[in-house]
């Protein structure tokens, strides 16, 4: 999962979506359930959710309006048509909910909700948010250094062709599997078969022996 698309709030991982045209984050609703209600299993956030939403419906509450569908990475790796909203309706829906982790939650989401912004302000917040996720995570200062290295490296060449005209996207993927055949003497596809994945981003589950 990309981790841009996902916030950390008190070890529990929060999906969300940043939307281009509005400019705002939309969070997971049953996530944000999940933590309200300190459950882990996620069916039964699911239908915690489900049962507020029947009710805020008949309450005439917009909270439940204000919500769009986006399909979102579930734990199996998957993406599903999962409820989203916006930090604005996600603070109506909050309160709701009894929780004594309504305060601190509101306090993260005005806080995470604002890093999109001051990233495009200034990028170099990316890249320490970045090293700061990859940490909590647990990979060791050497796998995050040659991560940010990899990526930069990956950032200059994608420059370096587009200024050199290589514009389709077959043509993107004959060099990358040219770089990657160098470095490990499988072609993408064949490394991803040899970790066993599907459609997850190669690079998160590199080790130092791959």
């Amino acid at each position: 999962m990309d981790k841009k698309q996902i916030a950390i709030f008190e070890g529990k991982k929060i999906r969300r979506h940043w939307d281009e045209k509005s400019e705002q984050w939309f969070f997971s609703v049953v996530d944000i359930i999940a933590v309200l209600i300190d459950q882990m299993d996620f069916q039964l956030a699911r239908k915690y959710w489900n049962k507020l939403a029947e009710r805020l419906r008949k309450e005439g509450s917009q909270s439940v309006t204000n919500c769009h569908r986006l399909k979102l990475q579930a734990s199996d790796r998957k993406f599903y048509q999962t409820d989203v909203a916006s930090t604005e309706t996600i603070f109506r829906i909050i309160q709701s909910v009894p929780s004594k982790k309504a305060e601190p939650i509101k306090l993260w989401l005005a806080r995470v909700g604002n890093e999109r912004i001051e990233e495009i302000q200034n990028p170099e917040k990316a890249l320490d948010r970045s090293r700061e996720y990859w940490q909590r995570m647990g990979r060791s200062q050497k796998w995050i250094q040659r991560r940010m290295m990899g990526q930069e490296v990956r950032n200059k060449l994608t420059d370096y062709w587009a200024d050199h005209e290589v514009k389709k996207q077959d043509e993107y993927a004959i060099l990358t599997n040219i770089i990657h055949a160098e470095w490990t003497d499988l072609l993408v596809k064949q490394h991803k078969e040899l970790k066993n994945l599907k459609a997850e981003n190669l690079r998160d589950y590199m080790t130092m022996q791959s």
